[in-house]
Order: C-alpha cells, then structure tokens, then sequence
C-alpha cells in the first residue's frame, strides 16, 4: 500500500509543482525561483510520502553566499529531495542527459538551468564540466554525485575525476555530503518503500587550491575519505579506502582490475 501511496504522490505533486516552478521563474525572472519551490514544496512532500525522517548534520558548513560545489555518495532516488532540503542553496544539479527526456522532470531541469552530462561521450562530458565550471565562477553552486551511479548496498563506489577536475578548474570550494539510510527506504531499481530515518552529514569545504593544478584524482580521495568516515559514523558501511578513483568511462567499477564493485544506473 505505501507503494502505491508514494507513486501516486509523486506523480501527482511533481504534477502540480512544474507549473509553480514555471510561474516562480516567471515572476521573479530568475531560475533560483524554480529551485526555491524544488527545495520547499516538491521535496518535503516527498520525503513525507515515503517516511523519511530527514537528520541534517553540519549545517553550519553551508554558506549561501559563496559558490561550492557540493558532492554526495548516491544511495536513492530519495537522494534528490532530501538533498534539496538538507541543502539550503540555489544550486544546480549536474545530471546524466538522460534525465533531459524525462516528462516534467526532464523538462524542469533544462528551464531552471541545471546541467546535464553524457559520460558515455568525453568530448561532450567536457564540454558539460567546462559549462559548470563557468556557471560556479558566476555564483552558482553545484551538487553532483562522482558515483555516477546508485548504490546497490549502500557502500561508497569509486569516484569519477572528471567532478573533481571541474573544481580545481572553477577553483571553488568543495563540501563533502554524506548520506546514509536512503538506501534502506528506497533501495535502487525499486519502489519498496520502507519508512525510517534518512541522514545527511555536510562536512566542512576543502580548498582545491592546496592541490596541484591536475591533481583530480588526489582531490578525489580527500573528499572520498571525508565521506567514507562520515558514512561510518553516520551508521552506514562506509567503503574501501583503497578503492577511490572509477575505470575510465564506468561508474561504479574499480579501476583496479581485481576489484569488482557494483554497477548500474
């Protein structure tokens, strides 16, 4: 029954707010009006449908006044709204492109400016990094998951470079998130919903400027470590330290051949 109950709700009231964030940008003339009823109409009702019972930890470590770019392990679709609340920025998301064909979803992402990625194309992956990077030198923050994948356990994957390679090109902060509990009550590929408690940890910014220029992949490790720690604390598996960085062009894969680690959309 509480299947049901969140499909219908989410069909419904993702329905409904798609005009709203149309008629938020409209009257403001700005696509911070869209993420606004993002954040505080379409994400608490959904979290409620699905009895998620949101923590937030860290808060203090959000600064909406400076341009960040905020990167969190990927458990759940629920991911999604519990960020946006836990989260109190106008930021972007940046999305696979396959989300661009989504009704409403899709549509709304295009309007409200958020950014889409084809990772299974470089040419185009760069060319969406270089568009991201621009928009956080204007002011923009942005949200995204180096995972590039779900979870199918709950443990932290390997992480891609190319997120960490639009930080040190932006040159802004980057604040590690964690989330943990997400995967129980919704678990990847699945509308089995099981009410209980969703925790977000927003860990302090790390300056990308302490790093060398190129040096994505050790900038990748210290935002991973500080999540696969926070994982733990937070009760969640955690991860293998060891394991950072992804395959070229894979999500969720080792780029040590011996090591295998989920995989998936």
């Amino acid at each position: 029954m509480r299947k049901l109950f969140c499909m219908f709700v989410a069909a419904f009231w993702t329905l409904a707010c798609f005009p709203l964030a149309m008629l938020a940008m409209l009257f403001t003339l700005n696509p911070d009006g869209s993420v606004w009823v993002a954040r505080r109409l379409w994400s608490p009702v959904l979290l409620w449908a699905g009895g998620a019972r949101l923590e937030v930890l860290g808060s203090e470590n959000v600064d909406p006044r400076r341009p960040t770019i905020y990167v969190a392990n990927h458990q759940s679709t629920i991911d999604i709204p519990a960020h946006f609340v836990a989260v109190p920025v106008n930021f972007r998301y940046v999305a696979k492109s396959q989300l661009r064909w989504v009704p409403l979803i899709g549509w709304y992402l295009s309007i409200a400016g958020h950014i889409f990625i084809n990772r299974g194309n470089r040419a185009s992956a760069i060319d969406s990094l270089t568009k991201a990077a621009n928009k956080v030198r204007a002011g923009t923050s942005i949200f995204l998951y180096p995972e590039g994948t779900r979870s199918v356990d709950g443990r932290v994957l390997p992480f891609k470079k190319g997120p960490f390679a639009l930080a040190l090109k932006a040159g802004v902060a980057v604040c590690p998130v964690t989330i943990e509990g997400s995967a129980n009550l919704m678990p990847k590929n699945s509308w089995n919903i099981t009410p209980g408690p969703v925790r977000v940890k927003i860990g302090k910014p790390i300056d990308p400027k302490v790093f060398a220029e190129d040096d994505r992949a050790g900038l990748a490790r210290a935002v991973r470590d500080v999540i696969l720690a926070d994982n733990v604390a937070l009760g969640g598996p955690g991860g293998d330290p060891e394991d950072a960085i992804a395959a070229p062009g894979q999500e969720g894969t080792s780029l040590r051949p011996h090591l295998s680690s989920p995989t998936g959309t």
